[in-house]
């Protein structure tokens, strides 16, 4: 079938099963073909081929809500809803999104890009569907990595007390973003391996109506005997103590299965689980057999081989600097402990899992439990390491705030996928963690500019003890430059100054230093002297280095790949005003806005992140008549 003539889903009401395979090999060839060149979370994807055809083809797009959880398993359902030939652009720049978005189709009804989300939006959307007395169905589809979350819970609790009328689509694959973990990952297990639980309960309430009714007694007791089914069988338990009717295990590949458990749920009243099994990474056999789940999301590859295409000679990543810089600190340091929301292979903390199994704990999709665990840890005179994307750490906000900071307890937070991320787009830009880090008490915020100032800012952290202190980190390889052998403490609050200069000053951390080095060398052709000051610690600031650049009236500008509103310049701009002083200032980042999916370079020069308007900033901080001189 030509998946690029495709602009809605309707045509599906008329397939045939066997048409329906045919298409699904279709979906799965173009994936794979495609995926090879831009990049994408393709195993997701493949795992949903035959679950998103038969959920388009038992319910109705856009009339009937569907819900993506997380949104990196919605690409079968672009391609049905008309997008087929964007996909050569997919998480480029101005190009199709990896998540579902609204602005793109009607068909896309929530927006995602974060776990656990799609249930408590799903009963919103069914309390304002009842009362405006309308009566579509509501389908939120969520995996199983994604219910570990406590909004997922939360959600499932309320849905089930209230009686609504949703129909929860549980995508169990037994893998999400890392492997799962925890209890009710156990309990789903057993609901795989017991079979239909459903089918035996009504099998039985058959057997029970053909017993002719011998008085009242009889008809109590079938009730209760039938009743009692669902605690000897054990399958749903959960679900059907929370209020929903579960239906399931689920063949998620096979559409005889799916049609009639679909078809039974549309009908079934109250809220409804449909557990469905798929296997990740279906289809294409590097995908299939990857155990360590390398395939949730990739970047571009060789399709024969499965090969990943990187650059030669890549220096490390970011994420593998700090990680093994913690393992030494852990041979050293027994107190040394990492805890991580699912992110053991993102934040390359396999081997620090290998060599210390006992000192490793990732609690699933929790990011507000792996926070006060943090806290906890920390409260017994532990040193926990928290490993978190800066995007995921807004969900632990609250936890930072009142169990972490509040404490003054000496908590480590690795804040992974520092500043703009790229491909992944607005849901996971890393841009808001210096603002909202930089607000709470007891809190030292450092990001280093190299990886050999990241080895021993990891160092610097272990060996502080008075408070939480945060070390930001960006996505991507570091700058290969050679590392120390020895590890040294940085006085906390202390700044460096790169390149010294007369006329200005650019204070500036992490990512955006070369371009600050780069624009002052090109600001000395024109006969400007511009000091360059690695500014690593945004909180607390080097107060001395700052009285000095402000008595002496030198203009300032900073620069950060984080949110101008409240972030490093504006603390600057605080002590300027605290302080009574008049020097000229600029600030360059992150406008208030959000920024959407691309390449790092294309979104620097969207925002005007770039070394032209670094120089373009500090002429017009400078005084004119300084220029001529």
């Amino acid at each position: 079938m030509d998946l690029y003539k495709i602009k809605e889903p309707s045509f599906l009401k008329e397939m045939s099963i066997g048409q329906l395979e045919a298409l699904s090999l279709d979906m799965r060839k173009f994936l794979i073909e495609n995926l090879s060149g831009t990049g994408g979370h393709l195993g997701a994807n493949l795992g949903v081929v035959e679950l998103t055809l038969a959920l388009h083809k038992v319910f109705e797009s856009p009339k009937d809500r569907m819900l993506f959880d997380v949104g990196h398993q919605s690409y079968i359902h672009k391609i049905l809803t008309g997008r087929a030939g964007q996909f050569d652009t997919l998480r480029k720049y101005k190009g199709l999104c990896g998540f579902p978005k609204r602005n793109e189709s009607e068909h896309d009804i929530w927006e995602t890009g974060h776990s656990s989300t799609s249930l408590s939006a799903a009963m919103g959307m069914a309390i304002a569907r009842d009362l405006k007395d309308e009566s579509h169905s509501i389908v939120p589809i969520i995996g199983d990595g994604a219910l570990t979350g406590g909004m997922a819970l939360e959600a499932l609790n309320h849905i089930g007390d209230e009686k609504k009328n949703v129909t929860v689509i549980l995508n169990d694959n037994e893998m999400s973003i890392a492997r799962n973990v925890g209890a009710l990952h156990g309990a789903l297990g057993r609901m795989r391996s017991a079979g239909k639980y459903n089918r035996a309960k009504d099998d039985l309430e058959w057997i029970l109506k053909r017993i002719p009714a011998v008085g009242g007694r009889l008809a109590q007791a079938a009730e209760r005997l039938k009743d009692s089914m669902k605690y000897f069988v054990l399958p749903g338990m959960f679900f059907e103590e929370l209020g929903f009717t579960y239906y399931g295990p689920v063949d998620g590949h096979d559409y005889h299965d799916l049609f009639e458990n679909l078809n039974y749920a549309k009908k079934t009243s109250g809220p409804v689980i449909v557990h469905v099994i798929t296997q990740k990474g279906k289809g294409y056999h590097p995908a299939e057999t990857d155990n360590k789940d390398k395939w949730h999301g990739v970047g571009p590859y060789k399709i024969e081989s499965g090969e990943k295409i990187k650059p030669a000679d890549a220096p490390p990543a970011w994420s593998e600097v700090i990680s093994e810089t913690l393992r030494k600190e852990a041979r050293i340091d027994k107190r040394v402990v990492a805890v991580t929301p699912a992110m053991v292979l993102g934040s390359k903390l396999e081997k620090f899992g290998e060599e210390f199994p006992d000192r490793l704990f990732d609690v699933g999709i929790a990011e507000q439990h792996a926070t006060t665990l943090s806290a906890g840890l920390a409260t017994q005179g532990m040193k926990p390491f928290l490993a978190i994307y800066s995007t995921f750490l807004q969900r632990g906000y609250d936890q930072v705030i009142h169990d972490v900071a509040r404490q003054n307890l000496n908590v480590i937070f690795g804040v992974d996928r520092a500043g703009l991320v790229g491909a992944d787009g607005e849901t996971h830009q890393g841009v808001f963690d210096v603002a909202f880090l930089r607000s709470v008490p007891n809190m030292v915020v450092a990001m280093p500019k190299d990886e050999d100032e990241g080895q021993h800012l990891v160092h610097t952290a272990v060996a502080y003890n008075d408070g939480p202190i945060a070390i930001r980190y960006p996505r991507g390889n570091g700058l290969g430059i050679e590392m120390s052998d020895d590890l040294k403490t940085i006085p906390i609050g202390s700044w460096e100054v790169l390149k010294d200069g007369t006329d200005a000053v650019i204070l500036t951390f992490g990512t955006t230093i070369p371009m600050a080095m780069a624009a002052s060398e090109r600001l000395s052709k024109d006969g400007l002297s511009v000091r360059v000051v690695n500014a690593r610690f945004i909180k607390p600031m080097d107060e001395a280095m700052l009285h000095d650049i402000m008595k002496n009236k030198l203009p300032i500008l900073t620069v950060e790949e984080a949110v101008l509103q409240g972030g490093f310049g504006s603390s600057v701009l605080e002590f300027k005003e605290e302080h009574n002083y008049l020097s000229w200032m600029n600030r360059l980042g992150v406008p208030d806005r959000f920024i959407e999916h691309g390449s790092v370079p294309e979104l620097w020069e969207e925002i005007g992140l770039t070394e032209d308007n670094l120089i373009k900033n500090i002429k017009e901080i400078i005084p004119e008549k300084q220029q001529r001189a």
